[in-house]
C-alpha cells in the first residue's frame, strides 16, 4: 500500500458516522486509499463523489448515499429554474464521481488536487456525513486537543 503511514486519532463511532483523521501519500499513479472502515460505514460503495469545499482549500468526498439525499431535495426544484439550474451546473462542473478500485483507492483529477494543494501527500478528516481531504500544510498533525476550539465547535453545532 503507498501509505507512509495510517494514524486513526479516532474510529468511526456508529454505522453512519465518517469521523477521525488518516494520513496517506499519494502512489505513483496519485491514489489513495479510503480507508476500510470508513467504506464499510458508506456501505461499501462502487463509487463516491469529490467537490472542492466552497470555503476551505479543501476536498470533500461525499458518499452515495449522502449525496442521493441531496439530489432528492434538488429534484423537487422547478426542472428550469434558471438559478437551481446554473447552482447545479457549476456544482456539477467542478465535482467528480469516482469509482472505487478493489483496493479502495480512488483517483481524483490533478485539477481539483491543485485547488487542495495536495501534490504527494493527504490528510482524510472525517466530518461525520463526509470526508474532507486535506494537504498536510493547511491541516498538520496535532498533538493536543485544543479543549477552546472544541468547545467552539459544539456550541457551533448546538451538539
Amino acid at each position: 500500500m503507498s501509505s507512509v503511514r495510517e494514524k486513526n486519532s479516532g474510529s468511526t463511532a456508529s454505522p453512519g458516522l465518517l469521523v477521525g483523521r488518516f494520513d496517506y501519500a499519494l502512489d505513483p499513479k496519485k491514489r489513495f486509499t479510503i480507508p476500510a472502515g470508513w467504506r464499510d460505514v458508506m456501505g461499501t460503495p462502487a463509487y463516491v463523489y469529490v467537490m472542492p469545499d466552497p470555503r476551505e482549500k479543501c476536498l470533500n468526498l461525499v458518499p452515495p448515499g449522502e449525496m442521493e439525499g441531496r439530489l432528492e431535495k434538488l429534484r423537487a426544484k422547478a426542472l428550469f429554474d434558471r438559478k437551481a439550474s446554473e447552482a447545479m451546473r457549476i456544482i456539477g462542473e467542478h465535482s467528480e464521481q469516482l469509482s472505487l478500485d478493489v483496493q479502495g483507492r480512488i483517483r481524483v483529477r490533478d485539477r481539483l488536487l491543485n485547488f487542495a494543494g495536495i501534490d504527494d501527500k493527504v490528510v482524510m478528516i472525517g466530518a461525520f456525513n463526509r470526508i474532507q481531504i486535506w494537504s498536510p500544510a493547511l491541516r498538520p498533525d496535532v498533538e493536543a486537543v485544543d479543549q477552546k476550539t472544541l468547545a467552539d465547535a459544539v456550541d457551533q453545532l448546538q451538539f
